[in-house]
């Protein structure tokens, strides 16, 4: 998945506090897991480009929350290659085109 930040990065990157940060990923707007075990939660920094949470994100975040995938579940989909697209969900999202990844994941609904 490439570089993680921890919370204060993002809060840095996001120029959001850090009790922010922790909102946004209870509200499924951020994901965030334990890249490295016994360590601590962290956000891929490719959900974060230009100061701010990549378009799409939060809206697939939710599908996938409501599909039943917990954080990790979600970020491991957003970061596999999909031929479909192709390419990772994640570099679709960071190339605006969305709404083919949010049609893929509104279809793991099902």
């Amino acid at each position: 998945m490439g570089e993680w930040l921890d919370w204060g990065q993002v809060s840095d990157a996001l120029h959001i506090s850090v009790s922010k940060v922790r909102q946004l990923i209870r509200e499924h707007h951020l994901a965030a897991a334990v890249p490295v075990p016994g360590g601590g939660q962290k956000v891929p920094a490719a959900l974060i480009m230009d100061g701010e949470i990549v378009k799409g994100v939060p809206g697939v975040l939710t599908v996938l929350h409501d599909a039943a995938y917990d954080d990790r579940d979600a970020l491991a989909w957003l970061f596999t290659p999909d031929e479909s697209l192709p390419g990772r969900p994640i570099d679709a999202l960071r190339e605006n085109r969305g709404s083919e990844v949010k049609r893929r994941a509104q279809a793991l609904g099902f």
